[in-house]
């Protein structure tokens, strides 16, 4: 939700739309929008679609942002321009950075000690989170082609990831995920050279650090690989 409403704002910033402007028209309601921009809540339906008209942007597009999907190319003044998820580099730059930022104000709000159970609790919702904004950051960075900012965009999720992962990954109650990607990033291994220690497909070992479930032989054999990689 954080990644569809940064969108929203830098769409809106583009064309110039206040928030006093859209709530005027009867829109979306000034209180509501700024909810939305800043990721707490999920407008209407019908909201969605008066929102997505005002934006120039076609139906459906702010829940595939929502989605993390890739939207290709839109029509606009009617000249073709190549997007990326319907936002030129520059303002998905930005609207990557305003996610993070979001994402990284959770992250202050987990507790200190990851011994805490609400540390475990909530810490696997922002990954998640950081996940889904890497893919649409990733997707940019290859589409977007002369345009800087959009990589280093993707490259601050991927640090703000790889750090609370290692993070995660020190909790007691850390899964198995966790432990294997700070196991594999300490030890300096790819994902493909941990699939191969573990002669499971590559796509397995990627599944289980993005939390998704392994059945039992898989989880051996994955354990069996984190045990002699933490073994002291």
């Amino acid at each position: 939700m954080a990644r569809a409403g940064a969108a929203v704002a830098a769409r809106r910033e583009e064309l110039k739309l206040t928030q006093r402007y859209l709530a005027r028209e009867g829109i979306v309601n000034a209180g509501a929008l700024i909810d939305f921009e800043k990721g707490r809540r999920w407008p209407r339906r019908a909201t969605l679609a008066r929102l997505e008209q005002a934006l120039q942007w076609p139906h459906g597009t702010i829940t595939r942002l929502r989605d993390g999907s890739n939207l290709g190319t839109v029509d606009a003044n009617d000249s073709t321009e190549v997007m990326t998820n319907t936002v030129r580099a520059p303002l998905m730059a930005d609207a990557v950075e305003i996610a993070l930022s979001t994402i990284t104000s959770a992250i202050a709000a987990l507790p200190s000690d990851v011994a805490d159970p609400a540390f475990s609790a909530r810490v696997g919702a922002i990954l998640s989170d950081l996940r889904r904004l890497e893919s649409v950051a990733a997707n940019a960075a290859q589409t977007a082609k002369g345009a800087p900012e959009v990589a280093r965009g993707l490259s601050s999720v991927r640090k703000c990831y790889k750090d609370l992962m290692l993070r995660a990954a020190r909790a007691p109650g850390a899964t198995l995920g966790q432990r294997l990607y700070a196991a594999r990033y300490r030890a300096e291994l790819s994902v493909e050279e941990i699939a191969h220690a573990a002669d499971v497909p590559v796509e397995v070992v990627r599944a289980a650090e993005a939390e998704a479930p392994v059945d039992a032989a898989t989880g051996a054999a994955l354990s069996a690989v984190l045990t002699v990689l933490t073994r002291r």
